[in-house]
């Protein structure tokens, strides 16, 4: 009891890193889960487009430059000079160069070449595939017209019928139902304060733990429980139960926090699963701050251990940057913090539609993988502990 006791009043100290971080926590998990919304709804964007026309624009080649026109935003630049300062500045995305003789061409079954310029962005690239998209099917009506008439050198009595029916063709839409039950703005906006959630769990428990405990590392301290009858794993064993009874007012504390951020999807089984990885992930904070502050004593070097830990797991495992923009090299020496298997439950989390026992193996694994870290961190803060009882 008088350790328990000399615990709290250490801790009653470290209130304001408790409430720094957890202001953070606000901020940017706040801000991570907005950014997390996503929409179901798609728009295209039509891409700047230049049709350098040198045929007669009648029969096919208007059908064809009419169709382009429709599904883009048609600029008019009268000089090459001009086209090329536009693509610089990437005023115009594709430019279409439409030869002389280009409609006879095709009436008589030939492929004849285009021409195009692009700034190589993504509007150019969709320009590219609707212009081939389009020529890809005037050319199966061109040869089924020709099959149709193999006596005639050209179809040029069915162009009108041609054109319209490939216009017809280009126009007909599909209509996509989804049918999934899966809110994804919602299990995105959980993905991402509990991601963030990580480096306030992992910061806060080092934080405020190293520093609690490094006051009992103090020589004068140490020498008394050295001559004490209390037997060092029992003092230790005091020590992690009420640092347990911390972690786990803090994660409640967060996981409220959650609730109002999050909102609908945490009453939800998945909201249950992001509990309860978040309480597996504050466990094995919980160890790694133990076996810190077993190592270290220096109180001062407590601000560069949160730095190198939790930053650091945070910024390679995906706390800060979604997962899928870090490199696999980051995300592979990731691996080695237990906060990597901690956003990995969460990624997953948030593309589970529903809850079932196979469901879950990944997420169980990725507990099991955290668990393994804090009893080696236990483990580990004993030996070192064990070694320092012996007082200069």
């Amino acid at each position: 009891m008088t350790v328990f006791k000399a615990f709290l009043h250490v801790l009653n100290k470290c209130n304001g890193m408790v409430i720094l971080y957890t202001a953070l926590l606000l901020l940017f998990g706040g801000i991570n889960a907005k950014s997390g919304d996503t929409t179901s709804q798609f728009t295209a964007d039509k891409p700047e487009i230049v049709i350098v026309n040198q045929d007669e624009n009648v029969g096919i080649t208007k059908n064809f430059t009419d169709y382009i026109a429709a599904h883009s935003k048609r600029k008019e630049l009268k000089s090459e000079e001009d086209i090329d300062d536009a693509i610089f500045y990437r005023q115009v995305a594709f430019v279409i160069y439409i030869p002389q003789g280009y409609r006879q061409a095709v009436l008589n079954g030939e492929t004849p070449e285009l021409r195009y310029k692009s700034c190589q962005s993504a509007d150019a690239s969709f320009a590219q595939m609707m212009v081939e998209s389009y020529l890809a099917i005037q050319q199966n009506y061109v040869d089924a017209a020709l099959q149709a008439n193999p006596d005639e050198k050209n179809i040029s009595l069915n162009e009108e019928e041609v054109c319209k029916d490939i216009t017809q063709t280009l126009e007909q839409t599909s209509t996509v139902h989804v049918t999934t039950t899966l809110d994804t703005n919602s299990m995105s906006k959980a993905a991402g304060y509990y991601n963030f959630a990580s480096y306030s769990l992992l910061a806060g428990a080092i934080f405020v733990i190293c520093l609690v405990l490094t006051s009992f590392q103090e020589l004068p301290i140490r020498k008394r429980i050295t001559i004490s009858s209390m037997n060092y794993k029992k003092h230790n064993a005091i020590l992690l139960a009420s640092n347990l009874l911390f972690a786990i007012a803090l994660w409640l504390f967060y996981g409220l926090i959650s609730f109002v951020i999050v909102g609908k999807v945490m009453f939800r089984a998945q909201g249950a699963m992001y509990l309860a990885n978040s309480f597996v992930f504050t466990l094995c904070a919980l160890t790694m701050a133990f076996l810190i502050s077993s190592i270290f004593n220096n109180k001062e070097a407590v601000n560069g251990i949160v730095n190198v830990v939790a930053l650091g797991s945070a910024f390679l495992c995906g706390a800060f940057i979604p997962v899928e923009w870090l490199p696999d090299g980051v995300l592979a020496v990731g691996r080695i913090f237990p906060a990597y298997w901690y956003i990995q439950t969460n990624e997953y989390l948030k593309t589970l539609e529903t809850v079932s026992v196979s469901g879950l193996k990944p997420v169980f694994i990725n507990m099991l993988v955290m668990a393994l870290y804090g009893v080696f961190y236990i483990i580990v803060a004993n030996i070192v502990s064990a070694k320092k009882r012996v007082v200069a």
